[in-house]
């Protein structure tokens, strides 16, 4: 008797799944290929274990309880985190097909591109050029870059948007491009 109650349970969660399936596969793809940055072989392992999430749940997923589209796309993101969080940990795995001669800093376009942006910096007055560097170069928010400073957020950010301007006319475009 027990394995029919089991059996029962079963069949009601596989049709509430292919129902969920249903309305919302295409939508969830899409999704989740924004999600993972383009990688569609990724984005169909996060839908797959979203799907394996909402059939453990299929029976309490409904609109009734709450937006059943704003609960998968919320397990998908939450997947998604942890699948980019535990690929940084590892160490990346090439092919020895793969492993390509070291380039010499010549061939490296970002020297170049750091060489306009140096001298295109030492033209900035000393406010906007530290501005810049504090948010842009050392990735620190306005908030930050302003303690660090020792003045208001709103005088970083406009020093960075006028320094922004000043590099804009500074430089040419042509020579940032790789």
């Amino acid at each position: 008797m027990a394995a029919r109650m089991t059996l029962t349970i079963t069949d009601c969660r596989d049709e509430a799944l292919q129902r969920i399936m249903h309305e919302h596969r295409d939508m969830l793809m899409l999704y989740c290929v924004k999600l993972t940055g383009g990688d569609r072989q990724l984005a169909e392992d996060v839908v797959q274990e979203t799907f394996l999430r909402a059939w453990q749940k299929a029976d309490r997923l409904t609109e009734e309880r709450g937006s059943v589209r704003g609960w998968l796309k919320q397990v998908a993101h939450n997947i998604a985190v942890d699948q980019h969080r535990a690929a940084k940990r590892r160490p990346q795995e090439t092919g020895w097909d793969a492993v390509a001669e070291p380039s010499g800093a010549d061939d490296d376009p970002g020297v170049l591109t750091r060489i306009v942006l140096d001298k295109a910096l030492r033209t900035l007055p000393d406010e906007h050029r530290t501005a810049l560097v504090e948010t842009f170069l050392r990735d620190r928010t306005a908030v930050q870059a302003a303690s660090r400073l020792g003045v208001p957020a709103g005088t970083v950010k406009s020093r960075v948007f006028y320094g922004l301007r000043r590099l804009r006319d500074t430089i040419d475009p042509a020579l940032l491009r790789v």
